[in-house]
């Protein structure tokens, strides 16, 4: 199983689907089909792209399996269109599996939901420097400011009360 889902390219399952998607999306079809797909074409091209984006969308393309189970079920298709929409719900399998690959190849453990975080590293850090680690020329919020000495007022402006704002 484990040489299987090595050997499946999945830039290739993206695109098929992508463009089974394409073909079957101006009649009765699943809407959410389509955006996925296009979103997959991306994260799997894109090479500085984020684990994070991996993650959600093979969270997504899982979701979707569900969603297209439900959506057989409450709407009719024209025999083709079911056939087709029949043949991107069994490629999903394969292309989850080959991205969940990808994922460890780039050294991400896999999906994990717990809230709003996958379980990855940052992707962005906010600007200004306030993260924990600090940033190259940003002052982190942890670092202490130095401040005139209490009795030696700068300049004639009178020392600060604890608490209150101050220029560095």
């Amino acid at each position: 199983m484990a040489d299987f889902v090595q050997g499946l390219d999945a830039s290739k399952l993206i695109f098929v689907e992508t463009v089974l998607s394409f073909t079957i999306s101006p009649f009765n079809s699943p809407a959410y089909n389509l955006p996925i797909f296009l979103f997959g074409l991306y994260v799997q091209e894109s090479q500085e792209v984020a684990p994070r984006s991996l993650q959600a969308f093979s969270g997504f393309l899982g979701a979707s399996v569900i969603f297209d189970i439900i959506w057989f079920t409450e709407n009719g298709q024209s025999v083709l269109g079911r056939l087709v929409s029949i043949l991107i719900l069994v490629l999903k399998v394969p292309t989850f599996l080959a991205f969940a690959g990808t994922l460890r190849t780039r050294g991400v453990a896999g999906i994990s939901i717990s809230g709003a975080d996958f379980g990855s590293t940052t992707v962005w850090a906010m600007p200004g420097g306030f993260t924990s680690s600090g940033r190259e020329g940003y002052q982190t919020v942890e670092s202490d400011i130095q401040r005139p000495a209490a009795d030696h007022p700068v300049a004639g402006i009178p020392p600060s009360a604890p608490g209150a704002y101050q220029t560095v």
